[in-house]
C-alpha cells in the first residue's frame, strides 16, 4: 500500500472528509470526483480514494486528474469495511462521508447535509435522497434486520405489505426522517460518533457492514435520519456487478454474520433454516422460468443457481 499525502493535510480539523472506496470504475470515479469539485461542501473538506487494486487505470486517473485528493493504493483488496477504515483513520473532519464511486452528487447536497447535521445534535448520521440515473427514487433507508423480516422479505410478502423494507415512495421528500438503516453508499457519520462507537467491522468483506454500523451508532444513543432535501444519484452496483455471484454469497453471509454478533449463534442458525426454505423454493420453481421471455429466463436461472451455491457454502461450514 502507498499513500499520496494531500499538501493541506496539516492545516487543522477540516469540516468534512469524503471517504471513496474504488474497485475498477474509473470513469465513474471520475464523474463522481468532478461532481464534488462542481458542488463542494462549506468550508475547508478532503477526498480520500482507497483503490482496491483496480485494473482499469483508476489510479492513474486520479494522480493526473485530481491531484489534491488523499490517494490510498491498495495491492490487494481488503473489503468495503477495511479499506473505509484505512482513509477513516487518517481523516482530519468534524464530518466523514462514505460515498461510492458510481455516485454524482448534486447541488446544494453537501451543503444541505452538513447544514443538518449542525443543526441535529443528537443525529449520528445521515443519508440524503437517492435517485436512480432516470431520477427516480432509489430505496436508500431499511429497517433493521430481524428473522420475521428476513422471512418476509426473502418470501416477497412485502408486496402484500411493506414489513421487511420501507415504503419510501409514500414519505415526503421536503421533511427529514428518522430510520434505522442508512445505504452505505451515502452516509454521513459524526466524528465524534465514529471515536465513540469504533470504526466500521472488518468482520464484514462486503455488505451488511453499514447495517451493522447503524445498528450500533443507535445502540448508543444517536439517531440515524434521511435527508430527502439533499440528492444524489447513484448508477448502483457497479462494481460488485463484476463478480455478481461472489457478491450474492458475501451478502448472505455477511447477514449471517450480523445475526451471530448481535443476536447469537441461535438466531444465526434458525436465519440459515430461513435461508433454506427460500432457497428450496426458488430451486422449485426454477422449472417455470421457461415459461418467462429469455432475459427474465436466465435472470431467474441465474438466480436458481446462486440459492444452490449459496446453500453449500453455508451448510458446508
Amino acid at each position: 500500500m502507498t499513500t499520496q499525502p494531500s499538501p493541506t493535510l496539516n492545516e487543522g480539523l477540516k469540516t468534512l472528509s469524503i471517504v471513496i472506496v474504488n474497485w475498477n470504475t474509473r470513469e465513474l470515479l471520475k464523474k463522481c470526483l468532478a461532481s464534488i469539485y462542481s458542488y463542494p461542501p462549506p468550508g475547508s473538506f478532503e477526498i480520500w480514494v482507497v483503490d482496491n487494486a483496480s485494473s482499469d487505470g483508476s489510479v492513474e486517473m486520479v494522480k493526473k486528474d485530481f491531484p489534491e485528493v488523499n490517494l490510498i493504493e491498495n495491492r490487494h483488496n481488503p473489503g468495503f469495511a477495511g479499506a473505509n477504515n484505512q482513509a477513516i483513520r487518517q481523516s482530519h473532519a468534524e464530518f466523514v462521508l462514505l460515498l461510492n464511486p458510481d455516485t454524482e452528487v448534486l447541488p446544494e447536497a453537501l451543503k444541505t447535509m452538513v447544514a443538518f447535521m449542525r443543526a441535529s445534535p443528537k443525529v449520528g448520521a445521515s443519508g440524503s435522497r437517492v435517485l436512480n440515473p432516470d431520477k427516480t427514487l432509489q430505496t436508500s433507508c431499511y429497517p433493521f434486520p430481524t428473522l420475521f423480516r428476513e422471512f418476509w422479505r426473502l418470501f416477497h410478502f412485502d408486496v402484500l405489505w411493506p414489513y421487511g423494507v420501507y415504503d419510501m415512495h409514500t414519505w415526503p421528500t421536503n421533511t427529514p426522517r428518522k430510520t434505522d438503516v442508512l445505504l452505505g453508499a451515502f452516509i454521513l457519520v459524526r466524528k465524534e460518533v465514529i471515536d465513540q462507537i469504533g470504526l466500521m467491522s472488518e468482520d464484514y468483506f462486503m455488505y451488511t457492514e453499514e447495517v451493522d454500523w447503524c445498528y450500533r451508532i443507535k445502540k448508543n444513543n444517536w439517531e440515524n435520519y434521511w435527508v430527502p432535501t439533499a440528492q444524489i444519484i447513484h448508477y448502483g452496483g457497479q462494481s460488485t456487478s463484476q463478480v455478481s455471484r461472489q457478491m450474492f454469497i458475501h451478502l448472505y453471509k455477511s447477514k449471517v454474520l450480523y445475526f451471530k454478533k448481535h443476536y447469537g449463534s441461535l438466531s444465526a442458525g434458525v436465519y440459515k433454516i430461513i435461508l433454506l426454505m427460500a432457497a428450496l423454493l426458488r430451486l422449485a420453481l426454477s422449472p417455470f422460468a421457461i415459461l418467462f421471455d429469455s432475459p427474465s429466463r436466465k435472470e431467474h436461472l441465474e438466480l436458481a443457481h446462486n440459492y444452490r451455491q449459496l446453500v453449500k457454502v453455508l451448510f458446508s461450514q
